[in-house]
């Protein structure tokens, strides 16, 4: 593992779940298959006697106490991120790896007891491939990026292959309540640039009505890599909460800078904010989140209303004819349904390695946490959808299920993780980040690591003062392997395992 950061005199606890607590960590399996790196660094780690390690284990340095700061349990997969406040989830595959981006809460909670957004001007980055342990990349610095925002909220992405051969990726983001922006990049984690230099939608503009806060963007690519946007919310003069029209779809430019057909409203009942889009075998799937009024005047009996600030669902194959989307009903539950506190949400549906998911926030390390002020967590939960058939469904604290092992004879970054307690970041390098305890005691926990025959050897890169563990499959088992830590800078430390780690 790379990027541990250790405080003057603080110790940590690395617990590979197997528990592995460091930052930059490979192992050595001896099977031939592992990276040159890898091999290279087992060259440092046979350097190492068994005997000095096993008179670490034993000169009173062990930790002999473990935080209980802990506000993902070891037992759930939600959220998706121990410590880091983001809501309104979009997501995009790329070498194998699912990388999803939210809203900071994380930066409004720096600044303001109450969320009312106004201080969110970044986004977040985490991604995985296993939908376990997640690396945290750090923050998008939109108003760096983009120095004319209001905020950052609610990202939506895509990405394709363009003539130059690269992948590009476009996150369209909203500015604030009262529009729409863009950044772009050739990597998922950037760095990232404002082509526009302006709002690509923004309030008034020629073309659009009836639409009071045009945020909110949802975007998706058709079969021909052509570009679909959806946005808005607000409040509509009229007093008809049922039937607002309010949410506008638009076909993109080959750009995906501009726009090539009018803003076209979608009727969506008891429309509140949230517009999503996802395309499936010709369908246009449009989500969002309905609004907290009464349901007294709906009239319809062949499909029921959707529930309270929950979200709703329509279809259209030709999605620039207002009268061909057909609402599908409410599918997702307001986390107040679960048992859960209630709060607003914004959901995202994606398929990745054959299983169907959806991605939302709630409030669970709020709850935690025993606070308030609507700071908002991401979350991943199962959600078997067809292009016409969606399940109603409801936010779980247990989420997912780790879809691989996780490979320990490749590099992996400290800030990648299935929970912790006291660990905090620190970046290295653009979209790479370190760990840093906070407090005696701290830890990291990733899940579900496989080593296969087995290794005795690891290689971790850090700095600090300090104290680092390895245990293993629990934090207060007993110390497999400690290093001391006397650096200011990052070194490369060879560990021998005084007992050969397997299966």
């Amino acid at each position: 593992m790379k990027g541990v950061t250790m405080n003057n005199k603080i110790t940590s606890l690395i617990i590979a779940a197997v528990m592995m607590l460091v930052s930059g960590c490979y192992g050595q399996n001896g099977s031939g298959d592992s990276s040159s790196q890898t091999e290279s660094s087992a060259d440092s780690v046979d350097s190492v006697s068994k005997a000095e390690i096993i008179d670490s284990l034993n000169n009173g340095i062990i930790i002999d106490e473990v935080s209980g700061n802990v506000y993902k349990d070891e037992r759930n997969a939600n959220p998706i991120s121990p410590n880091i406040f983001c809501a309104d989830p979009t997501s995009v595959e790329y070498n194998g790896r699912l990388y999803v981006y939210g809203s900071n809460d994380t930066q409004q909670a720096e600044n303001d007891t109450v969320n009312d957004y106004d201080y969110i001007k970044s986004l977040v980055v985490l991604s995985t491939d296993d939908m376990a342990n997640w690396i945290y990349h750090g923050r998008i610095e939109v108003d760096e990026i983009a120095p004319w925002i209001a905020n950052s909220w609610a990202p939506s992405i895509v990405s394709r292959v363009e003539e130059d051969g690269l992948t590009h990726f476009y996150l369209y983001f909203s500015n604030g309540g009262g529009g729409v922006g863009v950044i772009t990049s050739t990597d998922p984690v950037g760095p990232w640039s404002d082509p526009l230099g302006a709002p690509l939608v923004y309030q008034n503009m020629p073309g659009l009505e009836n639409c009071p806060a045009p945020f909110d963007p949802g975007v998706c690519l058709d079969e021909n890599g052509t570009g679909w946007l959806a946005f808005g919310g607000g409040t509509p003069p009229a007093s008809d909460t049922l039937h607002t029209c309010i949410p506008k779809i638009v076909r993109l430019g080959k750009d995906m800078l501009s726009f090539d057909s009018d803003f076209v409203p979608i009727d969506a009942p008891y429309f509140l904010e949230a517009s999503e889009l996802n395309y499936e075998n010709g369908t246009f799937i449009y989500t969002y989140s309905t609004d907290w009024q009464s349901r007294e005047n709906w009239n319809r009996t062949d499909v029921p209303a959707p529930g309270i600030c929950s979200m709703g669902c329509l279809t259209s194959k030709t999605p620039l004819d207002p009268d061909s989307w057909q609402f599908r009903g409410g599918f997702f539950l307001n986390a107040g349904d679960s048992g859960m506190d209630w709060c607003n949400n914004h959901t995202h549906l994606i398929e990745y390695k054959g299983t169907r998911y959806i991605i939302h926030h709630t409030l669970h390390i709020q709850e935690r946490t025993k606070t308030k002020g609507g700071f908002r967590c991401m979350c991943v939960d199962l959600l078997p959808y067809t292009d016409t058939e969606f399940p109603v469904t409801k936010a779980t604290r247990e989420g997912v299920t780790q879809t691989q092992p996780l490979d320990p004879y490749k590099a992996h970054s400290g800030a990648e993780m299935f929970t912790c307690a006291d660990m905090w970041y620190e970046q290295i390098s653009a979209g790479k980040m370190a760990v840093k305890s906070l407090a005696g005691g701290a830890w990291t926990y990733i899940k579900g690591v496989d080593f296969g025959k087995g290794t005795e050897k690891l290689l971790v890169t850090a700095k600090g003062m300090g104290v680092i563990e390895l245990r293993l499959d629990d934090r207060n088992a007993e110390p497999l392997g400690v290093i001391e830590l006397a650096s200011d800078g990052f070194d490369k430390i060879p560990v021998v395992l005084p007992t050969k780690i397997a299966g």
